[in-house]
C-alpha cells in the first residue's frame, strides 16, 4: 500500500521504533500520523521532536493504556471486562477500540511490547499471594483479584479480539506489528533475569505470551474481511535513541551516591537496611547510552550486551524500514505470518483424494445399517449440530432443494413439524446428543441433558434467552427459521443458475455437479456453504 495521502496510527508512538516509523512515515507525506503511547508527557514530547519534520503531514497524538477502558472503573470491573464474554455493545468502552474509531487509520504500526505489558503483571507472585493465602485458611479478596489480573492468556485474547473488531470497523487496510522473541534472540541459557532463576519464570512467561500473539495474529491474517496482517520479530537489543554524560536513575527514580563503611555480616540479612549506609544529595552521573524502553547502559553494560555471542543489537531504523518495505508490498524476508504461512502444513492432495473414498465408504454403511450420521456433538460449537440436524430433517421431510423451495415456508413448517412428532425416533436421535427441538406450537422436545445453556440452573427463559438459545444450539422447527432455509437454498440455487451454460472450467467451486442440479438434501455440503458464505467462516489460505 502507499502510505503517501494515507492515516497512519502508531501505537507505542514515542518509543525507540515508534519515533523511527513515524520518521518513515514522514518522508513518505503520508497524511496524518496519530502518535498514541501510555503516557501524555512521552506523546508530546515526540510530537514536539518531530514536528520540525512534519512538512504537511498532520501530527496528532493521544496516550493512555491500550489494554485498559475509557472510564475509570473499579479493579474487579476492569478484571470482568478481560474474562468476560465480549459483547457488540461493550466494544466502546476499550481505550483501543475507541482509538481506532476515532483515527480510522489506513494502516496500523504496533509497536507496543504487548508480551512486556501483559506478562510482567507476574502471575507467579500472585499465585504465590494465594498460596500463602491458601495457608492462611483464607483467600483474600485482594490476592483472589491479583491472580486474576494477571492472568496472561485472557487478557491477550481480550486485546485481540478488541484489535480485530476495531480496525475490521475502521476500515483499516494494514497492521503491522513489532512483535519481540522475549530474550532478544537468546536461548533458555539467556545470562539476563529478573530474578534468581535463570532463566526466570517471568521472562519465559513474555516469550510465551509474544509466541501467543503471533499465532493469534497468524489467525487473524487467514480471517475474511480483517486487514492485511504482518510482524516484524526483532531477535536482537534494539539501540539506541542518545549517548550522553549525566545522571542515572533506573525505573525512574535517580540513583543516589552513597558513603559506606566496613560493618560485620550480621546473624540476620535484610536486603533495604537504611542504617548500612549515608545516601548523599549528590545524584550518581556517567556515561551512558540509551535504549528507550529498555532503559539506559553504561558503556561496559552496553560492551558486554552487544558483543559477539550475546543479544548483540539491531538499530531502530532497520526495523522500521523494514517495515515500511513490507507495507509498502515489499518482501523483506522478516515477516512472521508469511514464513508462518509457508512453514505451516496445509491441506494435501492425499487427504483430498481419501476424502472421497471415506465419504463413499460411510455412505455404504449408512445404507447397509438403514441409519443416518448426522451429528454426535463431538465437533462443536452445538450450533454446528444445529444445522446438520435442521439440513437433515429437512431432507426426510422434502428430499431435495427444489421441493423445499416449491413447498414454500408455511408448508415447509407443516410438514416438518409434521414429521418429527408422527416419527418420533427421528426427534430421538437428534434429542439423545444434547440437542432440543424446538417445534412451531412452542413445545420442546428435550433429552435430560441439553448443551445450550451449558450451566443453566433454574435460569429465567426469557424472549432474549429463547431466540439465543435456539440460534445457538437447538433444531428451530417454528416458521421464521423454516423461511431460513427456503431463502438458503434459493440462494444457493441461485449461484447455480448465474454460471455460465457449459462452462466446465476450474473457476467454480460450487457448480450444479457440486449440488446434484438441485437434487437431494446433502446436510453436510449445504452447513458447508452457510458457515464459508452466509457466516463468512469461510478459510482464505489452503
Amino acid at each position: 500500500m502507499n502510505v503517501t495521502g494515507r492515516t497512519a496510527l502508531v501505537l507505542g508512538g514515542a518509543g525507540l521504533v515508534g519515533a523511527a516509523v513515524a520518521r518513515e512515515l514522514l518522508q513518505r507525506k503520508a497524511r496524518e500520523i496519530r502518535i498514541h503511547s501510555l503516557t501524555q508527557d512521552e506523546t508530546e514530547a515526540t510530537l514536539a521532536e518531530l514536528a520540525g519534520e512534519a512538512g504537511e503531514t498532520r501530527l496528532t497524538g493521544s496516550w493512555g493504556d491500550v489494554f485498559g477502558l475509557v472510564q475509570e472503573v473499579s479493579r474487579r470491573q476492569q478484571i470482568a471486562a478481560q474474562l468476560s464474554p465480549l459483547k457488540t455493545e461493550d466494544l466502546p468502552r476499550f481505550r483501543l477500540y475507541a482509538l481506532l474509531s476515532e483515527v480510522r487509520p489506513d494502516v496500523v504500526v504496533d509497536c507496543i511490547n504487548t508480551a512486556t505489558g501483559i506478562a510482567y503483571r507476574d502471575a507467579f507472585r500472585a499465585a504465590s499471594n494465594v498460596f500463602a493465602d491458601l495457608e492462611a485458611g483464607q483467600i483474600s479478596e485482594e490476592s483472589a483479584e491479583g491472580l486474576l489480573e494477571a492472568l496472561y492468556i485472557p487478557r491477550l485474547i481480550r486485546h485481540v479480539q478488541v484489535l480485530y473488531r476495531g480496525m475490521t470497523d475502521a476500515g483499516t487496510r494494514v497492521y503491522v506489528k513489532v512483535g519481540t522473541s522475549g530474550t532478544g534472540g537468546m536461548g533458555l541459557n539467556i545470562p539476563y533475569t529478573h530474578s534468581e532463576e535463570r532463566p526466570s519464570r517471568v521472562l519465559l512467561a513474555k516469550s510465551a505470551v509474544a509466541g501467543a500473539q503471533s499465532m493469534l495474529l497468524f489467525l487473524m491474517a487467514r480471517t475474511p474481511g480483517a486487514p492485511i496482517i504482518k510482524e516484524i520479530k526483532p531477535a536482537a537489543a534494539i539501540a539506541w535513541k542518545r549517548i550522553a554524560h549525566g545522571p542515572i536513575a533506573r525505573r525512574g527514580e535517580p540513583i543516589h551516591r552513597v558513603t559506606a563503611r566496613p560493618l560485620p555480616v550480621p546473624g540476620r540479612f535484610s536486603s533495604f537496611d537504611p542504617g548500612a549506609a549515608e545516601v548523599r544529595d549528590e545524584i550518581l552521573e556517567s556515561v551512558f547510552i540509551d535504549t528507550g524502553e529498555n532503559g539506559i547502559f553504561s558503556l561496559e553494560e552496553f560492551a558486554a550486551l552487544t558483543t559477539a555471542e550475546q543479544m548483540e543489537f539491531v538499530t531502530p531504523e532497520e526495523i522500521a524500514q523494514y517495515l515500511l518495505f513490507e507495507i509498502e508490498g515489499g518482501n523483506t524476508g522478516h515477516d512472521v505470518m508469511n514464513a508462518l504461512d509457508n512453514a505451516v502444513l496445509g491441506p494435501t492432495y492425499r487427504a483430498g483424494l481419501m476424502r472421497h473414498w471415506a465419504l463413499e465408504r460411510m455412505t455404504e454403511l449408512e445404507r447397509a445399517h438403514g441409519t443416518r450420521s448426522v451429528a454426535f456433538e463431538m465437533l462443536g460449537p452445538p450450533r454446528l449440530s444445529k444445522l446438520l440436524f435442521e439440513a437433515h430433517l429437512l431432507r426426510e421431510t422434502f428430499a431435495t432443494m427444489n421441493a423445499v423451495i416449491a413447498a414454500g415456508a408455511e408448508e415447509v413448517c407443516r410438514q416438518v413439524n409434521h414429521k418429527v412428532l408422527s416419527e418420533p425416533e427421528l426427534a430421538n436421535d437428534v434429542v439423545a446428543v444434547g440437542i432440543p427441538i424446538l417445534l412451531e406450537d412452542g413445545r420442546l422436545l428435550r433429552g435430560q441433558k441439553v448443551l445450550v445453556p451449558s450451566e443453566a440452573d433454574n435460569e429465567q427463559v426469557t424472549d432474549a434467552n429463547l431466540e439465543t438459545w435456539a440460534r445457538d444450539g437447538w433444531v428451530d422447527l417454528r416458521g421464521a427459521n423454516c423461511g431460513r432455509w427456503v431463502e438458503r437454498m434459493m440462494t444457493i440455487l441461485r449461484e447455480v443458475e448465474r454460471i455460465p451454460a457449459g462452462d466446465t472450467s476450474s473457476r467454480f467451486l460450487r457448480t450444479r455437479h457440486f449440488w446434484q442440479e438441485g437434487g437431494s438434501i446433502q446436510p453436510g455440503k449445504v452447513v458447508g456453504w452457510i458457515l464459508a458464505i452466509e457466516e463468512r467462516g469461510g478459510r482464505i489460505k489452503r
